[in-house]
Parts: structure tokens; sequence; C-alpha cells
């Protein structure tokens, strides 16, 4: 590719038109996990300055088409992953089965107060303990979500000592002998709040599709778990199976 292609009498920007250009390149010659060429090469390459380089590479970024790895580059991400909503949807199975590696980690396991909507969907009266896990789910090592999970301390006081990483769904069926399914989602696009963003590796002013829902016993129908999942969303598309 030559900079040729540039148009600087145009009216779209020069950085637009670079962009353009390497979305183009990174869909017809690479393949995810390829990265560019360096700030360095492209600026040569294009006959323009690493600042607007660096702005058209934003570009790339924002569209979830790229990611920038500290000391190593700017690597091409996989296209946005379905993944389907439904009463028996898990996310670890849903995605070892498309051949995707997963982790889950911790951030942060707390009891705390219920209130408002935790209160209300988990038929707990305001002020009863709840347990109040934060995970960090990752798919092929990149981060994907974040999860609050609000589960009544009371019968699930276990869950509190016993659960440090992995599928919290499988944990409970396993030690528990509980199987979970959703009751219903409601799902909404917000900005990151609090230390979402730098959790997830993405831009502040990106939205997230925040995702609440429902988890009870599928024999008692009882509300074991209440979960607020934060996906990036450039990340994923989300099909809902009714």
């Amino acid at each position: 590719m030559s900079a040729h292609i540039i148009d600087r009498s145009s009216t779209e920007t020069v950085y637009s038109q670079v962009s353009r250009s390497l979305e183009h390149e990174i869909k017809s010659l690479h393949r995810p996990g390829d990265y560019l060429p360096s700030e360095q090469e492209l600026a040569s390459r294009f006959s323009v300055n690493r600042h607007t380089i660096r702005r058209a590479i934003d570009e790339l970024v924002n569209a979830g088409l790229v990611e920038r790895r500290h000391g190593r580059g700017t690597v091409i991400l996989d296209p946005a992953l379905d993944y389907s909503i439904g009463e028996n949807s898990r996310f670890t199975e849903f995605l070892e089965s498309r051949g995707k590696t997963t982790d889950s980690k911790v951030l942060r396991k707390l009891v705390v107060p219920a209130s408002g909507g935790v209160s209300r969907r988990l038929g707990v009266t305001d002020g009863d303990p709840v347990i109040w896990i934060e995970t960090l789910r990752q798919v092929d090592h990149i981060p994907f979500c974040i999860i609050s999970h609000f589960i009544p301390h009371k019968q699930f006081e276990s869950i509190e000592t016993g659960y440090n990483g992995g599928s919290l769904h499988r944990f409970i069926k396993e030690n528990l002998n509980i199987k979970l399914r959703r009751t219903d989602s409601l799902i909404t696009a917000v900005l990151p709040q609090g230390d979402d963003a730098l959790h997830l590796s993405m831009p502040q002013q990106m939205p997230v599709l925040r995702v609440k829902s429902l988890n009870v016993d599928i024999h008692t129908d009882l509300p074991v778990e209440y979960a607020v999942t934060r996906f990036r969303s450039d990340r994923i598309q989300l099909a809902v199976n009714l």
C-alpha cells in the first residue's frame, strides 16, 4: 500500500482516510491475532506524522477491530462474538463449545446489606446480608465482561468461602446440587462506571452492554443469583432466545 491513496484535497480528514484504508487491509489481508506494522512504519507508508497514525488507530480501536497491547503493538481482534441469552445460557460452556478459552478472575468478594433492586429481585428485605462477587471474564485472554453477582448470604454462606474463580454456576451445581435457570434479562447500553473501563481495557467513552438477569433454582423457582453483566460492546452481539 502506498501514500498516493491519501487525497489531501478531500473534505475527509487524513486520519479517517488512513483508518479506512487500514480497515480494508485488516479485513482482506490479515487474521485475528496478527499485529499491525509499527506507527513509524505506517507513518512512512502513508507519508503522514505519527500523531495522524495514532488518531487513525484510535478509530480502529473504537470500532472494535484492533486493540493496543502495551509493549507489543496493535493486535487485530476477532469479529464480534454472537452470544445467546436464554434460560439455560452458561457463559463458560457456551464459549468453550466454540473453541474459545475462558478465564474468570474474582476482583472482589464481600458481604453487603441488600438494598433497592437487589432486594427486590432476590426477594429479601433491605439490610439482609448478600454475597457480592465481582468477576472479570476473559475470552482467549482478552477482557470480555465484568459480572456483579448477588446471592442471599443466609442460604448460600458456603459460596462466600468456597468460590474463588471459574464458573460460578458450575460451582453451585457441583457443591450445592442446585441447577440454575435464567428467568429474565434486561439489556441496556450504558457508559462504563467505576473501574469497569480499566478492567475491560476499553475507552471510557465506549458504551458497554449491561445485562441484568435473575437465576433461580430450577426445581423450586427460588431466587439464587441476581447478576449484572457489563459486556464490551465491541466484542459481542447478544442474541436473545425466547
